[in-house]
């Protein structure tokens, strides 16, 4: 499927920008100069409540997440045989989850979900596709609940990164590979390491979390979201590649394409995380009828 759209371009002119305090993005979407915590957003240096807990995270993270760990896990979840509910169910479990890994904010994953498909829907309404997956690229973070194995923070949130070839020095608290047993590995010390270049990110085994796993739901479950859709999913917590340029040696002609969506997703997604909850009850029917045309009643988990 073939997607054209003129894209906007983000920012403004410095001669004719407004003065203001707050950095426009867009159409009528305002990026705030700092997050809930008052720091610059993604700063993993900034000491605060939460960067002990953030950094402890990756810590464990990049020990854990082996080539091996990432695959037994593919494996594991690709079999879709924990529950089946609808898109909506799903969105409604986030109340319950928040995640450790994110620096900017602490608040219930569901409202993270509903701040960024309502900015996105702002500025790009007849995109209803994109404001569907702003809705439901984290669903994925169920893997952090009892019924879906209550698997780690580490091993569902977080930056994802790829395995099997050297780590990018600026994959977020990089020094903590060192303890990785990957690391020992020959095979897996190189750039390209087990990969040729320009094979496609589709056969780049990527560490496990909620990216990986929401796109295999949607995958099987059939969704009728176009490629770029499915592309933003999996790879939306993939900032070594889309914030930093790394491993473009790795990606093909499609992914370069897919690319330009995710970098416009990702403004929405970091910057919209906000205090300001979004009117559930007020939004819900516009999402009820995207998840009707996109996706099953119900799906496999």
């Amino acid at each position: 499927m073939t997607i054209l759209l003129q894209h906007p371009k983000f920012g403004v002119d410095a001669k004719t920008a407004p003065q203001t305090d707050e950095l426009i993005l867009d159409h009528s979407f305002v990026v705030p100069h700092t997050n809930s915590y008052g720091h610059s957003f993604r700063d993993y240096e900034a000491e605060n409540e939460r960067s002990e807990i953030v950094e402890e995270l990756y810590r464990l993270s990049h020990i854990n997440q082996t080539y091996d760990f990432a695959q037994r896990m593919r494996d594991r979840y690709s079999s879709l045989d924990h529950v089946e509910m609808s898109i909506w169910e799903c969105c409604e479990l986030l109340n319950d989850v928040v995640d450790e890994s994110d620096p900017d904010l602490d608040e219930p994953q569901i409202q993270h979900l509903l701040q960024s498909a309502e900015a996105i829907r702002k500025d790009y309404p007849n995109q209803d596709w994109l404001h569907l997956t702003a809705l439901i690229h984290d669903l994925g973070k169920v893997l952090l609940l009892p019924s879906f194995g209550g698997l780690p923070q580490w091993a569902v949130v977080g930056d994802t990164f790829p395995l099997g070839c050297a780590f990018d020095p600026s994959i977020v608290h990089y020094e903590h590979f060192k303890s990785s047993p990957d690391k020992k590995i020959p095979a897996y010390s190189t750039q390209l390491g087990v990969y040729s270049e320009g094979c496609g990110l589709d056969n780049v085994l990527m560490s496990w979390g909620h990216d990986d796993y929401m796109y295999l739901v949607a995958k099987e479950n059939k969704t009728t979201l176009p490629p770029a859709a499915l592309f933003i999913i999996r790879y939306h917590s993939f900032y070594a590649l889309h914030k930093s340029g790394a491993y473009k040696y790795l990606t093909n002609e499609e992914d370069a394409e897919n690319l330009k969506w995710l970098q416009i997703f990702n403004k929405y997604d970091l910057y919209s995380k906000s205090k300001s909850s979004v009117d559930v009850d007020k939004v819900k029917p516009y999402y009820i009828s995207l998840i009707e045309k996109y996706f099953p009643p119900k799906l496999k988990w």
